[in-house]
């Protein structure tokens, strides 16, 4: 006889004994289940539902302490979120009255409701703050507190109930046991007494096995389970034995060490602090450390459009670094800060996070996927934002003075106070000078507040192209007969108007043909060309000055940045507002240049009949 007809022999009455015992189980099981059931469906529904409206109604008081805090927008936008999840709880908890009395206390909720809408509606119509906490006071926070009991007598009438049917449930789960116990008993008895023998003669082979097994976890690949016999557990150890030898074989293979790799590459990623994505050419996520998974609340498992969970504007961001990158335009670098996206990710509040890609090659070279990276930049941004309200206010306080020395040495050299002889006109001429040099500065660092606080308005309107190229050559036309540099410009007779700002665009082109005029030496040209770029109109000014070196370019347009050798009179601001500029309206700007051969800056604009 095999030891799989001993076991199912000395198994049948124990199989009989638990026959019985599992109708016995499932008797009572069930008689418990539908008290258990009975709880659930009768109170759960109606103290959640509560639970809900006690939430809500302190949510809603929050927003009031907002309004009277001074955020009226902020308090106005959350109460009006939580009004209908409110009434949608409040018509659940009406349709599951399962107790006595709480049909009352249900209309009563609804009442001490309607009088708190009502008085939340009165309390909006303030609009002077003392007159605000005055009624919030008065009349709002008394029928919160009377909705708020209102919900909590609910909650303690469905929750005493769930208490007197767990104590029923309870005493009959207690009984359930201890029939549970004396059949178990029985039936453990019964069985043993059959197996005990057969047990003994099959733990030998059991043990050896066993210790075979734990050596085999433990990482020892030669370990051997050595079982005499023709039975199961004679065929499980040669089985193991099998088993035992092909997993060697794998460690050994190429198979163990790339699995190897991988973990410890995604070790390494998970060491990272900041969120790390890798994408597949078709958008796909093909892996992610737990950085991202925290932040982003990504999960590799999850399968499907696993990007579609995350927020618009961060998946907006990945999805144009991953084209980048996907496209074959090598690895993304930002530009700036002003590339950093904001994610919602804990309840200290958002971080900005700054994206950077790299492509992912295939066997053959190509680009099969992209490695992204959001370098969390929040620290960075706030010190710029410091930064950038310092300035502001530095340039701001100089202005008046500033305007004042202005005056003051413009009517000492005019003669107005006294005669000036001539060493002391020359040395007032150089202090006026600059006095508007300084000015400029003030200016430019005014107008760079202005456009990072977003408070610059754009007066956008049809304006001949020509009238803005006249303008901006004639503003620079007597400095370049000064340095004996030629000014020159062509019109695409396609591109006679634009849609834009004159003033800020004259600022722009006027920054770019001065700086064309600066580093351009005598008997050099500066040449001014408008045309049209598909639906762009695209503005080129080139110069034939020494051109700027690669590494400079990218640099070039950061604020307060001075390249070597530049000539002295600027704050280094002039190409940043002119970038700002052009992007308020629609556009880009960049720069192509060579050492010795000159440059070309160039901006685009939507063209006004575009569609």
């Amino acid at each position: 006889m095999t030891l799989r007809s001993r076991l199912l022999l000395a198994q049948a009455p124990l199989v009989l004994a638990l026959l019985l015992l599992g109708t016995l189980a499932v008797v009572t099981l069930a008689r418990v289940g539908r008290s258990g059931q009975q709880v659930l469906e009768d109170n759960y529904r109606s103290v959640l539902a509560t639970q809900r409206i006690t939430e809500h109604l302190e949510r809603m008081d929050s927003a009031a302490l907002f309004i009277v805090a001074g955020e009226r927008e902020r308090g106005a936008a959350q109460q009006a979120v939580q009004r209908p999840k409110l009434e949608s709880e409040l018509a659940t908890q009406q349709g599951n009255i399962t107790e006595p009395g709480e049909a009352e206390a249900t209309q009563r909720l609804r009442a001490a409701w309607k009088r708190y809408q009502s008085a939340f509606d009165a309390f909006l119509q303030e609009r002077d703050p003392e007159a605000s906490r005055a009624r919030y006071f008065e009349s709002l926070s008394p029928a919160f507190q009377e909705a708020k009991a209102s919900a909590s007598a609910i909650l303690a009438l469905n929750q005493d109930a769930m208490v007197r049917k767990s104590d029923r449930l309870r005493q009959q789960s207690g009984q359930v046991n201890t029939l549970m116990v004396l059949a178990v008993a029985a039936a453990l008895g019964f069985g043993l007494l059959f197996t005990t023998s057969l047990v003994q003669r099959a733990l030998r082979p059991v043990s050896v096995l066993s210790q075979a097994v734990r050596r085999l976890g433990q990482g020892d690949v030669e370990a051997r389970a050595v079982v005499e016999g023709r039975d199961e557990i004679a065929q499980l150890a040669r089985d193991f034995n099998t088993m035992a030898e092909r997993l060697g074989q794998y460690r050994r293979s190429s198979l163990g060490e790339l699995l190897q790799a991988q973990a410890v590459s995604q070790a390494a990623i998970d060491s990272l602090p900041d969120p790390v994505l890798v994408l597949g050419a078709d958008g796909g996520l093909l892996n992610v450390n737990a950085a991202a998974e925290a932040v982003l609340r990504l999960k590799l498992e999850e399968g499907g459009d696993a990007l579609g969970r995350v927020e618009p504007e961060v998946r907006a961001v990945l999805e144009r670094v991953r084209a980048h990158v996907v496209g074959g335009r090598g690895a993304y670098q930002p530009r700036g800060y002003e590339e950093a996206v904001r994610v919602e990710s804990s309840p200290e509040g958002g971080r900005w996070l700054l994206p950077r890609g790299s492509p992912v090659h295939g066997e053959t070279g190509e680009v099969v996927g992209a490695t992204l990276i959001l370098q969390d930049v929040t620290r960075l941004r706030r010190f710029d934002e410091l930064k950038n309200d310092l300035v502001a206010t530095v340039a701001h306080e100089f202005r008046t003075p500033l305007t004042s020395l202005r005056m003051a040495i413009h009517l000492v050299a005019e003669g107005v106070v006294g005669p000036v002889t001539e060493k002391q006109a020359d040395l007032l001429f150089a202090a006026r000078e600059d006095c508007e040099r300084l000015q400029g500065i003030v200016d430019d660092l005014l107008d760079l507040s202005r456009i990072q606080s977003g408070q610059l308005q754009l007066d956008l309107r049809e304006v001949r192209t020509e009238d803005l190229l006249e303008h901006a050559l004639d503003a620079q036309r007597t400095v370049a007969e000064d340095r004996g540099v030629r000014l020159s410009h062509s019109l695409s007779p396609d591109v006679e108007t634009v849609h834009v700002d004159p003033d800020r665009l004259q600022l722009v082109l006027g920054n770019l043909v001065g700086n064309g005029v600066k580093h351009t030496p005598r008997d050099g040209e500066v040449a001014v060309r408008v045309l049209r770029d598909g639906a762009l109109v695209r503005f080129e000014v080139r110069d034939t000055g020494e051109g700027i070196p690669v590494q400079e370019q990218a640099r070039i347009f950061e604020k307060f940045y001075r390249a070597p050798g530049a000539p002295a009179g600027g704050a280094g601001l002039g190409l940043s507002i002119a970038r700002d500029i052009v992007q308020a309206h629609g556009g880009e700007l960049g720069v192509v240049s060579a050492p010795g051969q000159g440059s070309t800056f160039w901006f685009t604009l939507p063209r006004p009949d575009a569609d």
